[in-house]
């Protein structure tokens, strides 16, 4: 009889850690020369038109229809934009890549404690984290973080720096969102210094991370959304994030996009699904199309292939053990429950 994955207290440490990032304005042809301005968020008090979906008998029924026009839609949002004087945007942030994968940083199960580490280190040892290493680099030079401020966006270019003196400079619009085929010298030095930490060659990499994105002057830029709890009437129909008054994106929002590296979830290759990466998640979950691509029913999901990695058991191709460790390096609570 195989040996059964006995851990129900299972957890595992993120190995790609991001700071928030901090948005701050400045101008194209400067924007090495001069400091720039952090981005403030301003308060607007609009009043808006009703454009929601109408129930069928204001529909049919023009003078209910203009009743119902005629209500003030009244909103009191956050904002943020470049000053007048001012074209780039500018992201900066870090990212903070450990080792480790290896250890669990909570297990009970003698069954997964005796087989799982020697399992991890056979991955290091014959993959060495190189195409993980390779997607994590293509996500940070092509500015997927910058999300809606990437749209549009005439110029972007990013500066990283992995504290060894000498600065990478990635033309972002170079690199593609959908497929990870890149090459050139500087994305294989981020790549290999990723890789390094990730197997432990490293005791850990901080990596400095600055997007200048031209966008044009006094444009609108998007720091993060806070989530508005309750009903939020009387309060601000849209709150923004921002740190000590600088506006910000989240540090999950930025984790996301750089760990946007799934290709190998079914229907991806056979062209079915034309939607690109996905980020690392264990069931495939994009929660904007309100969507799993990976289902326990398709055998796709991590646990189910987690489960006859980690005690030793082959998996069908190295794109799904690539998988299954990309979700380690996400990190997560995975133990299951005693109960049937």
């Amino acid at each position: 009889m195989a040996a059964k994955n006995d851990a129900t207290v299972l957890a595992f440490e993120k190995k790609l850690v991001p700071s928030d990032g901090y948005l701050s304005g400045t101008t194209w042809d400067k924007r090495h020369q001069q400091a720039p301005t952090p981005l403030g968020l301003n308060e607007k008090s609009v009043r808006g038109t009703i454009s929601n979906r109408l129930k069928p008998a204001l529909q049919n029924d023009p003078l209910k229809l203009n009743a119902e026009v005629e209500k003030p839609n009244l909103q009191t949002v956050d904002a943020c934009a470049l000053a007048e004087d001012q074209d780039t945007l500018k992201l900066s942030f870090t990212l903070k890549v450990l080792g480790g994968v290896d250890k669990p940083s909570a297990c009970n199960g003698p069954n997964f404690n005796a087989s799982y580490p020697g399992v991890a280190q056979a991955y290091i040892e014959q993959e060495g984290f190189t195409e993980l290493a390779k997607r994590y680099a293509v996500n940070i030079a092509n500015a997927r973080y910058l999300w809606r401020n990437r749209v549009g966006a005439e110029k972007i270019e990013v500066v990283v720096d992995t504290g060894d003196g000498e600065q990478l400079v990635f033309d972002a619009k170079q690199f593609s969102l959908r497929d990870f085929n890149a090459a050139n010298p500087d994305l294989q030095k981020l790549a290999g210094k990723i890789a390094d930490a990730l197997c432990g060659r490293l005791p850990y990499l901080l990596i400095s991370v600055e997007a200048y994105a031209l966008v044009g002057k006094a444009q609108e830029v998007y720091p993060s959304e806070e989530l508005i709890l309750g009903n939020g009437k009387g309060d601000k129909s849209k709150i923004l994030y921002a740190v000590n008054g600088t506006a910000a994106l989240h540090s999950q929002k930025i984790g996301n996009t750089i760990r946007t590296i799934d290709t190998w979830y079914p229907g991806h290759d056979d062209g079915t699904i034309g939607i690109g990466p996905i980020a690392i998640e264990p069931y495939g979950a994009v929660t904007n199309l309100g969507k799993a691509f990976r289902t326990p029913k398709d055998k796709a999901d991590f646990y189910s292939l987690f489960d006859r990695f980690a005690l030793g058991e082959k998996l069908s191709s190295k794109d799904q053990e690539h998988y299954v460790m990309a979700v380690l390096v996400r990190g997560g609570v995975f133990g299951q429950s005693g109960k049937e």
